[in-house]
């Protein structure tokens, strides 16, 4: 029987050699390409029977130039680089893979959120500074207890769900954001409040919700100055939920406390976006990093290898999306 030809289109999105591939191998003919340039996609995918990408875009006119294609396989949890209509119109298959990030992304927001209470961002650049001071340690940069402080979380799915199990580790408070026309949560639940209350208690913001028509710019200039003065935002989730430009105005007039950011509206960024000539001390942002520890990857590869043998096998996706 012909092994089936697996084209991996940005395989260096998701390796830094620390992973191996051999899981895929086993299933195919493999075929890495550590990136793809737009116009090398079609030529790339023609002969291929299953395309995994990440970010690279499968369009209609990609996959209505692929005759042999049956499979594309979406290295992430988004589907919005491939055109999911335009799979099912010409039975081509689409799978991603869910909940592999989980950990990592909370881990990655915690992360952010004790940077930013400590200031442990702006110490460690300046260890010279250290060897200069009078005295045994330095009190240069506010630093804070979060036990007791308040954390509002927005989207209470998996990762949410997740922060907000650590960040009770931390002895925080915990409150989400109430979706309009949804109810309030049971009093055992953690507390949603309606966004004028959310934004003016919370200490800090962290946001996990999806990207949709009714949550781009969900924190804009109206938003930001409902907050306290001393509050930070947390995003690792959707750059375009931020209004970038009301952010950076908010860190720079003291509307808020800080900011950290693992997603922009743009990504890769170019290199005049503002918020990264900003140069402002409460402001952290990290090249979308937050899925990305070694044993994030390797379960978004094994999420992979368990799409294409149920496909191959003639069985149902455990991720079918299209």
């Amino acid at each position: 029987m012909t092994r089936p030809q697996i084209v991996f289109l940005d395989c260096s999105t998701v390796d830094a050699g620390d992973v191996s591939f051999a899981p895929l191998t086993a299933l195919g003919e493999l075929v890495l390409h550590p990136v793809t340039p737009p116009d090398q996609i079609v030529s790339r995918c023609r002969d291929a029977d299953i395309v995994l990408t990440n970010k690279t875009v499968m369009s209609r006119e990609v996959l209505a130039a692929c005759p042999k294609l049956r499979l594309v396989s979406i290295t992430a949890t988004g589907t919005n680089n491939v055109d999911l209509v335009a799979a099912k119109e010409l039975g081509i298959r689409v799978s991603n893979v869910k909940g592999y990030s989980t950990r990592s992304v909370a881990q990655h927001t915690l992360c952010l959120l004790l940077n930013l209470a400590t200031n442990i961002h702006r110490y460690a650049a300046e260890p010279e500074a250290w060897a200069k001071s009078p005295h045994f340690t330095r009190l240069d940069y506010p630093m804070r207890d979060v036990a007791g402080r308040t954390l509002g979380i927005v989207g209470l799915g998996e990762i949410g769900m997740r922060v907000a199990e650590l960040a009770r580790g931390f002895e925080m408070n915990l409150i989400g954001l109430q979706r309009s026309g949804s109810a309030p949560s049971a009093p055992s639940a953690i507390a949603r409040l309606a966004p004028e209350e959310f934004f003016a208690t919370a200490d800090f913001i962290s946001l996990h919700c999806p990207l949709t028509p009714e949550t781009q710019h969900l924190i804009n200039a109206a938003t930001l100055r409902l907050m306290k003065p001393t509050a930070c935002l947390i995003n690792t989730a959707r750059g375009p939920l931020v209004d970038e430009a009301a952010l950076l105005e908010a860190l720079r007039q003291g509307i808020i406390g800080g900011a950290a950011l693992d997603v922009l509206s743009v990504e890769p960024p170019a290199a005049t976006q503002p918020l990264l000539s900003a140069n402002l001390p409460n402001l952290i942002v990290t090249p979308h990093t937050a899925w990305a520890t070694t044993e994030s990857r390797l379960r978004l590869l094994d999420g992979v290898r368990r799409n294409l043998t149920a496909f191959l096998a003639g069985e149902d996706l455990p991720d079918r999306v299209a």
